[in-house]
């Protein structure tokens, strides 16, 4: 049995993915329809910028995070003086680098299953009369469905197992920002620590794999395939 304190973190874990899935998903949609029918100079290093977060080793994008969103970067200043938001140490501060890190996932799946989408079908309803948003409303949209949610199902499993822009930008302060992946790594550095590993740990792994199979399922039905996923 799980205790108070997993109990919590569990619930903060699912918190913060969700809010981050939710920030990133209008974003994610767009680049991906952008990267798949887009046709100008430039998309090649948009595409590069998008997938950056996969390469770059987390603590830099936590890093560029902290420059950008902390109280003296300039986004940040604005969100504190305007707004009174603050990320930094807070959980949406972790939502927020785990969108970051969820999006070149979220794109990747979202885009090939635009790709997936026969234009002649959009062709024909715009011969018959459709307008382009009636076109996106009835064709385009249902077709690449599954795509947009197996690209969800990875962002969520990425969130949750995000770990070093988080503990960077976030920091990891229980009950705030202590999420799984957090507070196994606490856990490992805590004497008698092993027992609570082993419970997170095997909800992460658990999470994990349904997320997968999910994913797998959705994006066989956009003809996406095992091929389609790039982990």
């Amino acid at each position: 049995m799980l205790s108070a304190e997993e109990w919590q973190i569990v619930a903060l874990s699912l918190k913060v993915g969700a809010v981050a899935i939710a920030l990133t998903l209008p974003v994610a949609f767009v680049l991906a329809w952008v990267l798949a029918r887009g046709r100008f100079r430039g998309i090649v290093l948009l595409d590069a910028l998008v997938h950056l977060p996969l390469v770059l080793p987390p603590v830099v994008t936590g890093w560029l995070l902290l420059i950008a969103f902390g109280p003296a970067g300039p986004v940040g200043r604005v969100l504190s003086q305007v707004f009174g938001i603050t990320l930094l140490f807070r959980w949406t501060g972790a939502a927020l680098a785990a969108a970051v890190m969820s999006l070149p996932l979220m794109v990747r799946a979202i885009r090939l299953s635009i790709e997936a989408v026969d234009t002649r079908l959009e062709q024909a309803a715009r011969t018959l009369g459709a307008g382009p948003w009636r076109t996106f409303a009835t064709i385009t949209l249902p077709l690449s469905l599954p795509g947009v949610l197996a690209g969800v199902v990875l962002g969520l499993a990425r969130s949750l197992g995000e770990f070093g822009a988080t503990i960077t930008f976030a920091s990891n302060i229980p009950g705030e920002t202590r999420t799984l992946p957090l507070a196994i790594y606490a856990a490992l550095q805590a004497p008698g620590g092993d027992a609570m590993v082993w419970r997170l740990a095997a909800i992460s792994v658990v999470l994990s794999l349904a997320a997968l199979v999910a994913s797998e399922a959705l994006g066989r039905r956009t003809g996406m395939g095992r091929h389609g996923h790039v982990l």
